[in-house]
């Protein structure tokens, strides 16, 4: 079996959406990227996957989350963030900035064209 072949715990999450045959499902490309970003990431050794799951957990089940869980990515993603932080990776003043960064950036696409921070007006 190869490494692309391998499966990741993260594709067991619990809450991940998933088709009938089994297989994850994303609303939007960028649940797709910050799912494979956390696989890369805990692939890479930054954390353990008992971390990513508490992380995951802690947000999930935090004040104020869609009882249905129609903003589980949305707690994916503060998950994630949380853990970088935590780890030292990042900051959160740091994401906060590259958030917005890539918010101006989509803004200042044309439509169909690929979003790239160098589109961001703001960016020098």
């Amino acid at each position: 079996m190869s490494q692309c072949d391998a499966a990741s715990p993260l594709g067991n999450a619990p809450g991940l959406p998933r088709s009938a045959e089994g297989d994850p499902v994303f609303a939007e490309p960028w649940q797709a990227q910050a799912f494979a970003l956390t696989v890369h990431l805990h692939e890479r050794g930054v954390f353990t996957w008992a971390e990513w799951a508490q992380a995951l957990s802690a947000e999930v089940h935090g004040p104020g989350r869609a009882a249905d869980g129609s903003d589980y990515f949305e707690a994916w993603l503060a998950a994630l963030t949380a853990l970088l932080v935590h780890k030292g990776v990042a900051d959160h003043a740091s994401i906060l900035n590259l958030q917005e960064s890539w918010q101006r950036a989509a803004q200042a696409t044309p439509h169909g064209q690929s979003i790239e921070l160098s589109n961001d007006p703001a960016r020098s």
